[in-house]
């Protein structure tokens, strides 16, 4: 009973859960909201497909009932395979057209009271055609993700690919189930908690919505990839960052972008704002001069202007964040004897 009990809590708060993120998706502001939307619809499609296996596993449901639990999976496929598109491909122009896909769910949930589900030939059949149609929209989305590998930015690639991987444990889940392979029925939800659980982290941690705010600029993947070799060109040979005064205003006039082009390609490149780079190759130059025998009287405020920084604070912070140790410390690990 206690096991059971515990099965029920650790399912329901997977629904729970999906149903805030859904909600949540529906009503954000920021990122590429038509991308966010479809991902709401893929967590509900799922999470009705899922709910329907909970109240099925603990209570009796009319066969209709059951249909419209299934009717999730006939949404969740072609948004998936929608938010890939919209999320990854800057330049394709999603068209009202595509919702034709949503048909078979339409007529799924249209015709639920006559779609037999009672365990005979023709039940098995519709959910196994059901089933497969889930498997045509997986592979499409793979489709997309291998499309778009060179193109798109990488964080993105690997968010998308996570939620496709967890689409597709959830297929193979049901799909061994509805054969016979594994006969725990109620780990489809358990299952789908634990992935509910871990997109929630992602989004946390990778702060995808953020990214999504470079989803409707003109520069693809690859012109990304040639300015940032150009940005580190300048870095390199003309030691830019030594300049005080360096702004993402003036760097992007000297590239002839725009602010927000360079701060994307920054961005998506290097996972680090415009201020992050810089210092990044000012600690750099640093820590050659901190362990120079010419620099070694003198002292660190020296040091920080001599690589840019304009207070000796501000250098301090910048250093230890970045070598997680203090630029006197270093000095005295790594000088020259």
């Amino acid at each position: 009973m206690l096991q059971q009990g515990f099965i029920l809590v650790l399912s329901c708060l997977g629904l729970a859960q999906a149903l805030f993120l859904s909600f949540y998706l529906f009503t954000l502001k920021k990122g590429n909201r038509q991308a966010n939307k479809f991902l709401a619809f893929v967590l509900l499609g799922l999470t009705i497909r899922i709910g329907k296996s909970v109240f099925n596993n603990y209570m009796v449901l009319d066969p209709w009932h059951r249909n419209l639990g299934i009717s999730g999976i006939l949404m969740s496929g072609p948004f998936l395979w929608f938010y890939g598109r919209v999320l990854l491909q800057k330049n394709d122009h999603f068209s009202k057209w595509n919702y034709v896909h949503l048909t078979p769910f339409v007529l799924f949930v249209l015709f639920s009271k006559l779609i037999p589900n009672v365990k005979n030939f023709e039940s098995y059949l519709s959910y196994g055609l059901v089933v497969f149609h889930l498997a045509i929209y997986l592979i499409l989305s793979w489709v997309t993700i291998f499309k778009m590998v060179k193109e798109a930015n990488p964080r993105l690639l690997r968010w998308y690919r996570a939620i496709v991987i967890g689409a597709c444990l959830i297929w193979c889940f049901y799909l061994s189930n509805f054969i016979g392979f594994i006969p725990f029925y109620i780990g489809g939800a358990i299952l789908y908690s634990i992935l509910v659980y871990g997109f929630s982290y992602l989004l946390l941690k990778r702060h995808v919505f953020a990214l999504e705010k470079y989803s409707n600029s003109s520069i693809n993947r690859s012109t990304s990839k040639k300015i940032l070799e150009q940005i580190k060109e300048a870095f390199v040979d003309e030691e830019i960052f030594l300049n005080t005064d360096i702004s993402l205003q003036k760097m992007a006039e000297k590239l002839e972008i725009t602010p927000r082009e360079l701060s994307q390609v920054i961005n998506e490149n290097e996972q680090k704002n415009f201020s992050e780079f810089v210092n990044h190759y000012r600690i750099k130059k640093a820590k050659v001069l901190l362990i120079d025998p010419e620099y070694s009287n003198e002292k660190i405020a020296t040091v920080a202007y001599d690589c840019g920084f304009g207070n000796v604070t501000s250098f301090n912070l910048a250093f230890k964040a970045e070598t997680e140790t203090t630029p006197s410390k270093y000095r005295t690990q790594f000088r020259v004897i």
